[in-house]
């Protein structure tokens, strides 16, 4: 074993061998569920592929920055057991075993350990109160005589899709043979355009979004109007649009960024055929995270003394979270909730990504590792010793 694998041998013992073995094979299984939905697997799950390749003999030296940063962080999550006395260690290999199992991942785990070395990189001292005392709040940091809590929240940006992007996926999953099949007795170049006034919500629209394209493309109709959902096809009509890269920049633009979109060509290459779908309200992210901030101030944090939430924003792609943060949305979503009731206790808000935990370069990821949102009306706020943690980097 290779020594970046080797220093990976105690998050596997952590983890347990057998159930990391058993993970991976698992997710194996779902990365051939289907093109689309296989490919969001692999993302979903990055951390354990990532893991499983870094310790693999077969591919020394070998990994991408973003591994040899996961696998720091494992190695992490191990010092971190091993500082742990044997209570808090076992909450510690519960927490670890329950993000190896069903939908659940590793990345709320990695998101402790992360903004706890942020905090010790900027002077402080941190304690994690949730693993050794089961407090609510995560951690506690300490400097120059001035104590915060932390409390780790993760959300899915799906929270926040009136149309999630697995049930896209999902959909077009299942109806590209019926596509591919089309195609071959209709050659040419189509767009189905899709308007979904309340998006999708359950297994049953989704099946009966499928059954009504499928009814649509075999009576041959151009259009197909309900409450639920209005679809309409069209030739596709795009300067130079080809199956190729560059069409879907083309439908991107036109579109926009959150459309759904998918591109099905015939095996012959004669034909190609559009599908794009938009909900009936815009995407609500920032409202989603928000919504998670008033739940998670008032009982994850003890109003006793100053509190922080670290947020950090799962299932974003590159694009959204550079949209979220140029278009000042969530700054505006954030420094709006910090004026609610609900947020008397926070001194601030962090939010993160997988792009910062990836440690991509800017402008995909925030400057200094995460967006800070100072709470103005906090006694606290203006306290120097807590000015490293607060200060906002936007």
């Amino acid at each position: 074993m290779p020594p970046a694998g080797q220093a990976l041998s105690g998050f596997l013992r952590l983890c347990g061998t057998r159930v990391f073995e058993k993970r991976l094979t698992e997710l194996g299984r779902r990365t051939q569920s289907g093109a689309l939905q296989g490919r969001a697997a692999q993302q979903r799950h990055a951390l354990e592929f990532a893991l499983a390749r870094v310790a693999d003999p077969r591919t020394p030296n070998r990994a991408s920055l973003a591994e040899r940063r996961i696998g720091d962080f494992a190695r992490g999550v191990t010092a971190l057991a091993t500082s742990l006395p044997p209570i808090a260690r076992r909450r510690l290999k519960d927490q670890v075993e329950a993000a190896l199992q069903g939908e659940a991942t590793l990345v709320p785990l990695f998101h402790l350990v992360r903004t706890a070395a942020l905090h010790k990189a900027r002077g402080f001292t941190v304690r994690f109160c949730g693993l050794l005392d089961e407090a609510p709040f995560d951690l506690t940091i300490a400097r120059d005589g001035v104590e915060a809590e932390i409390a780790c929240e993760t959300i899915s940006a799906e929270e926040g899709r009136p149309l999630h992007k697995g049930d896209w996926y999902a959909l077009v999953d299942r109806i590209n043979p019926e596509l591919q099949t089309w195609l071959a007795a209709h050659p040419g170049r189509y767009l189905l355009k899709m308007t979904l006034p309340e998006g999708v919500s359950s297994g049953q629209q989704l099946a009966e979004l499928h059954r009504r394209i499928s009814d649509l493309l075999q009576a041959e109709k151009r259009q197909d109007h309900s409450a639920g959902a209005v679809l309409k096809l069209d030739p596709l009509v795009l300067a130079g649009a080809q199956a190729a890269p560059g069409l879907s920049a083309q439908l991107r633009a036109q579109f926009g960024r959150e459309a759904h979109l998918a591109v099905t060509t015939s095996a012959e290459g004669r034909g190609v055929f559009v599908m794009a779908a938009r909900a009936g309200r815009e995407d609500e992210i920032s409202a989603a995270v928000c919504r998670r901030m008033a739940m998670a101030a008032p009982t994850r944090l003890s109003g006793r003394k100053p509190g922080i939430l670290a947020m950090f924003l799962d299932d974003l792609d590159r694009a959204e979270w550079r949209a979220l943060r140029s278009t000042l949305e969530l700054e505006g979503a954030a420094r709006r909730f910090l004026t609610d009731p609900a947020a008397r206790p926070l001194v601030a808000i962090t939010c993160a990504s997988r792009m910062e935990l990836y440690g991509l370069a800017e402008p995909d990821s925030a400057p200094g590792g995460e967006l800070r949102f100072r709470n103005p009306l906090h006694p606290a706020a203006k306290n120097a010793a807590l000015a490293a943690a607060v200060t906002s980097s936007v």
